[in-house]
């Protein structure tokens, strides 16, 4: 069965890479260009794994993960921060609200799949 990937970010050129590079590794990818479109598809879908940016449009990253945390169906997701914003504090934030993991962009796509493994396995 192809694993679900939610892709969430307001960058249309990081959202291309990320959908190319998934589908080509085998998984079923969803996207969604803020948080409150991201919820809009976990209404529906039960990713494997969330990829989530902090700074969108409407409904920031962190706010989304607070509601996700709250939905019992997507307790087993596995998300990870994708962002910008690379303080301790606000990395720790992330972490703090339940984030699997936090990397900071520019990131490489390597790494990035090499993590999404590693959670799924775990």
């Amino acid at each position: 069965m192809k694993k679900k990937i939610l892709i969430v970010d307001d960058e249309p050129n990081i959202i291309m890479s990320l959908e190319y590079t998934f589908k080509k590794n085998n998984f079923e990818v969803f996207i969604a260009r803020d948080g409150q479109e991201a919820l809009d598809i976990l209404k529906d879908q039960v990713p494997n794994v969330i990829i989530l940016d902090v700074m969108m449009p409407n409904v920031d990253g962190y706010a989304t993960l607070e509601s996700i945390k709250k939905d019992e169906k997507l307790n087993n997701c596995k998300v990870i921060f994708l962002s910008a914003k690379n303080k301790e504090s606000d990395i720790q934030k992330g972490l703090d609200l339940g984030a699997n993991a936090y990397m900071t962009k520019p990131f490489s796509l390597k790494k990035l799949i090499d993590k999404v493994n590693d959670l799924l396995e775990e």
